[in-house]
């Protein structure tokens, strides 16, 4: 039986950010650590997910948009038939909630989920919120790695209750780190943009709003 869990979203290939929140004792001592996805697209890909892979069985893997778009690149895509193109253009496999979103807007997402599901974790628009939906508690934890509305690394614990958590770390050592470290060209300047938190919750929310079908 699962006592605890730690929720974690959006790491976006952030190593210090990631290293802060395994750090804290209530990830440590957590019996899960749920990855709800877009993990290593960031300047720090690879160390990221080594350091993930050696937690082993302690973590849940949960694909994400920017993880599905590292997998395509990674595969050499475009696909060479023109139609799978253009039919991969006509998808839509990426749905957007917000904490502000109509509860008809969640009762098509939540379309087809078992009665029996009673809280629902999600993330990748990187604002922490929890909120009741019709009879179900929804968590986004925000972002490990590239949060929106205030610095430090977002998390959520379960069990029991919920937490929505935010951990400090030296932002402008992290920042360093990053621009040291990392070969992606653009390193320092990611580093300035994201890890400093320099988009607010509402910039983001005027960005993803239109994306909810409001």
């Amino acid at each position: 039986m699962l006592n605890r869990v730690a929720v974690l979203s959006d790491v976006h290939g952030a190593l210090p950010a990631l290293e802060a929140v395994l750090a804290d004792p209530d990830v440590t001592a957590a019996d899960l650590i749920v990855l709800t996805g877009d993990i290593a697209a960031g300047p720090q890909p690879v160390e990221v997910l080594d350091v993930l892979s050696g937690l082993g069985d302690r973590v849940c893997w949960v694909g994400g948009n920017a993880d599905r778009e590292l997998v395509e690149a990674r595969a050499g895509r475009p696909a060479s038939i023109e139609v799978s193109n253009w039919a991969a253009g006509q998808l839509r496999d990426e749905e957007v909630v917000l904490v502000d979103s109509r509860l008809g807007r969640w009762a098509e997402v939540f379309e087809g989920l078992p009665a029996e599901v009673t809280t629902v974790v999600c993330g990748h628009t990187h604002m922490p919120f929890t909120r009741l939906v019709n009879r179900r508690l929804v968590v986004n934890p925000g972002s490990v790695g590239m949060p929106y509305g205030g610095a430090g690394a977002w998390w959520a614990l379960l069990g029991p209750g919920v937490q929505l958590r935010r951990t400090a770390f030296d932002v402008d050592a992290a920042c360093a780190r990053v621009a040291a470290e990392s070969t992606f060209p653009d390193a320092a300047a990611w580093a300035d943009e994201y890890l400093r938190s320099q988009h607010s919750d509402a910039d983001a929310l005027a960005v993803f709003g239109p994306r909810d079908g409001r």
